[in-house]
């Protein structure tokens, strides 16, 4: 094809978080798709450091440009870049209005959004909503993602495309059988409590997790359940902590409640081990990398109904969807996994096959050239 792609990102190095490993992930596909059809690729990112791509196992550092903020430097080189190529993938809605820019001064340059969830699924500015119209496509994480924007933007449903998230292909395989004892001594746990287990970012500004309904339904289970523990794993702000600490108290569960905090990627297996659920009722979801990797892990999962966790648990297929705002439904959700953990056990195989890397890779180049030809159809 001989096509000349621009991926723009935020960060896709310096940042642990879901949307830099979406980042990374597509940037790996992106790449080996351009080398399998002789075209070229260039990523670039915002705010990254030239170094922070080094060593990195997803493309050469060769085709990655960081600017590290600097902002005007970025927008100027990018659009000069954008108008020379093909297509231009914005990684995130916040750089739309650089894409709007090299749509205005190279119409024929195929521009396409990839939308996560939160970040789209409120009320745009006027000004905004033109410039997402200007779009040729956008790629969505989840169903979820995709109805949204259909019907809060009035965007053309021919526009979107859902592409689930997929599991890291540099993930390493399960090699973790049982729960580790100097894990359990560090907090304090059993080797036969029972031990639910979150791992998210805790926010003051982003309370939709559903971590503090958890802890309201542990406290109804610990009578019938005593050895039940509950894990919260993330990076907190002290509004945050000071919140679950005083919810913890009023709860009195004290005893049952571990506030983690931040938890390198390389320990993430043992943590997934260590637990018995994964559990995390979001209401504003886009997807949830971490339910797959759960589930990649042999964790039985609930998730919230509401949002892209749907698509994360396949319907329902791979775990257990609840109501979010449910709090009577969380709690006997949690009390039936426990009773009967081989019946919400998810398929391994399943979750590999549906979340492979290879899988999203097809997905995305079919959705990409397809968007491709639809649009040049349209001039």
């Amino acid at each position: 094809m001989n096509s000349k792609t621009l991926f723009l990102t935020l960060r896709t190095f310096s940042a642990t978080g879901g949307i830099e490993k979406v980042c990374r992930i597509m940037g790996k596909a992106l790449y080996e798709s351009s080398v399998e059809n002789d075209g070229m690729l260039h990523v670039a990112s915002m705010y990254d450091r030239p170094a922070d791509a080094v060593n990195n196992p997803y493309f050469p550092v060769e085709i990655f440009k960081g600017y590290r903020v600097k902002k005007m430097q970025f927008i100027k080189d990018m659009v000069m870049q954008g108008r020379r190529s093909d297509r231009v993938i914005l990684s995130h809605i916040n750089l739309l209005p650089l894409g709007w820019m090299i749509k205005k001064i190279a119409p024929g340059t195929k521009l396409v959004l990839l939308a996560h969830g939160i970040e789209i699924w409120y009320r745009l500015p006027r000004w905004k909503q033109r410039m997402l119209r200007r779009c040729d496509g956008i790629v969505c994480v989840s169903q979820y993602t995709a109805d949204t924007i259909v019907g809060m933007h009035r965007i053309d449903a021919g526009k979107c495309t859902v592409l689930n998230n997929c599991l890291d292909p540099f993930l390493p395989v399960p090699s973790v059988k049982r729960k580790d004892a100097d894990v359990l001594r560090k907090y304090g746990l059993g080797p036969t409590d029972k031990i639910l287990f979150t791992l998210t970012r805790l926010s003051s500004k982003e309370r939709y997790k559903g971590y503090d309904l958890v802890i309201r339904s542990v406290a109804t289970l610990k009578k019938k359940y005593p050895g039940i523990k509950y894990l919260v794993a993330g990076k907190y702000d002290k509004a945050e902590k000071k919140f679950l600490d005083a919810l913890i108290k009023t709860q009195d569960v004290k005893k049952e409640v571990v506030l983690v905090g931040f938890l390198p990627d390389k320990t993430l297996e043992e943590y997934f081990a260590l637990a018995d659920i994964y559990i995390m009722p979001s209401r504003k979801e886009g997807f949830g990398i971490v339910f797959i990797e759960a589930m990649y892990y042999g964790l039985s999962v609930i998730a919230g109904n509401a949002d892209g966790s749907v698509d994360a648990l396949a319907c329902g297929q791979l775990g257990l969807l609840v109501d979010p705002g449910d709090i009577s439904q969380l709690t006997a959700a949690i009390e039936s996994v426990l009773t009967r953990p081989a019946d919400y056990a998810p398929d391994h195989q399943m979750v590999v096959e549906h979340f492979s890397y290879e899988n999203y890779k097809q997905k995305l180049t079919r959705a990409l050239n397809m968007n491709l030809e639809l649009q040049t159809s349209n001039y």
